[in-house]
């Protein structure tokens, strides 16, 4: 699922359909529901990165090209990129956003790899923090009335080296959530959250 100001796409992925409550609970936001009923496209939420500018999406096992154009169908105000998920999950298995215009993403080569074609591919310039885990990249982004920035991000128990690189977001409300018994069966943060772009009075 993919959601973004007043409009969401779903797609049917590797976990479960849709549940009803879900749709209900979209609707009841007044979010336009945009079903993609092509059997031929596969889109994974986890391989879909908004940086409030475009979307990238990772073409990788569970997201392929027909997926991706029928997004862009869907969003049509913003850019959509593709960009090939050479290893792990999801393209946020290694990189997710850290802010306005910062790309929170892992060491291996693979990801940096990745993190240069869409420096490549983007009209926009974005900075990035790299973190020597690429699972510890897999954050979540608020930015909250009265809090500012805040940062959910995965433990230095799970990630000790990683921990001590968020610490220099000095501007920051960190968080740390322990993701070990959803990383067992894969999961990661941005797994277990659907951001809105609300109000807060919502």
């Amino acid at each position: 699922m993919a959601i973004h100001s007043d409009s969401s796409t779903e797609q049917e992925d590797w976990r479960a359909s849709p549940t009803e409550a879900m749709n209900k609970a979209l609707k009841d936001l007044n979010l336009n529901i945009v079903e993609m009923t092509d059997e031929n496209a596969t889109l994974d939420g986890g391989d879909v990165l908004f940086t409030g500018r475009e979307f990238f999406v990772g073409l990788s096992k569970r997201t392929n090209q027909r997926g991706a154009e029928l997004l862009a169908d869907a969003f049509k105000d913003y850019a959509v990129s593709t960009v090939p998920v050479l290893e792990g999950l999801h393209l946020k298995s290694f990189c997710s956003m850290g802010g306005p215009g910062l790309i929170l993403i892992g060491a291996s080569e693979p990801a940096q790899k990745t993190l240069k074609i869409m420096q490549q591919m983007s009209d926009h310039r974005y900075d990035n923090l790299t973190v020597p885990d690429d699972y510890a990249a897999n954050c979540i982004y608020m930015n909250l009335p009265n809090k500012g920035h805040v940062l959910l991000h995965p433990t230095a128990e799970q990630y000790p080296e990683s921990a001590k690189v968020f610490e220099k977001l000095k501007d920051y409300m960190l968080i740390p959530v322990s993701n070990l018994e959803k990383a067992k069966v894969d999961g990661a943060l941005t797994c277990c959250s659907i951001l809105l772009n609300k109000k807060a009075n919502v």
